[in-house]
């Protein structure tokens, strides 16, 4: 079989991440430096190698989250109420794998969303999915979904993904549908799976934009006693996002 037979057969059978290497490794056999087990052992490392990055790259476009967030790039130096021991802890995904949900607490700007983009994007890295939604996308799907009879189906999308973020709860007030359903989706991820909820209002002050007592005090149940609860504090960081951007822009 000559080298373009080789190269064909292994686009037929999608083992794309050999063929990078496929030319090199034969021509290595042939001169005596590699056994045909090592050259084996090569070729199946550079395709598992590819395909996880395949699927992790797909991970991070079916979880929705906007690329540039960063455990590593969070900036530590202004007080936030947040620690270097705290993204250690967040990083090590130990609340994910026991589906455990956490709750950023702050206000606007203080980098609760970037926080949650983060581990959502990290989460993809460490062969988890993610699943992210504003509030606003939230409410907007759920009427979609009810006006169509699509209601399960929207709800398994919300409910599969190993996390799920729910960003800037607080933004617009529910009605008891919207509550309920909303409760009925953290109820059913309360089993194994966790969600991630970035929000402006502490929990005792929930009552503010989720009216009927009964649903709201079911929701909290489903995430405050065995949830990670982050309060974070501080001015918002975009005055120095800001300046960031600016200085890279002057290099340019």
């Amino acid at each position: 079989m000559s080298l373009a037979q080789v190269r064909n057969r292994m686009m037929d059978l999608n083992f794309r991440g050999m063929l990078p290497i496929v030319e090199g490794v034969i021509d290595r056999i042939q001169k005596g430096e590699l056994h045909v087990t090592e050259a084996l052992d090569l070729l199946l490392e550079n395709e598992w190698s590819y395909r996880q990055e395949r699927a992790t790259v797909t991970r991070k476009i079916r979880s929705k989250i906007r690329s540039g967030a960063s455990l590593e790039e969070f900036d530590l130096t202004l007080a936030r109420g947040i620690s270097k021991a705290d993204l250690k802890e967040l990083a090590q995904f130990e609340w994910c794998d026991q589906g455990k949900p956490v709750i950023f607490i702050g206000p606007t700007g203080i980098g609760k969303s970037y926080l949650a983009r983060s581990l959502g994007l990290l989460a993809c890295e460490r062969g988890k999915t993610s699943l992210f939604l504003t509030i606003t996308d939230f409410l907007e799907n759920q009427t979609i979904a009810r006006s169509c009879n699509g209601y399960l189906k929207f709800r398994e999308r919300l409910v599969r993904p190993d996390i799920l973020i729910l960003d800037d709860l607080g933004m617009r007030k529910f009605s008891s549908q919207e509550a309920e359903d909303l409760r009925d989706v953290v109820e059913l991820r309360s089993y194994g799976k966790s969600t991630i909820i970035t929000t402006q209002l502490p929990t005792d002050h929930w009552s503010e934009v989720i009216g009927d007592e009964i649903i709201r005090d079911a929701l909290i149940d489903r995430l405050v006693p065995t949830g990670r609860i982050i309060e974070m504090d501080g001015p918002s960081y975009r005055p120095q996002l800001n300046k960031k951007l600016e200085k890279k822009t002057a290099k340019k």
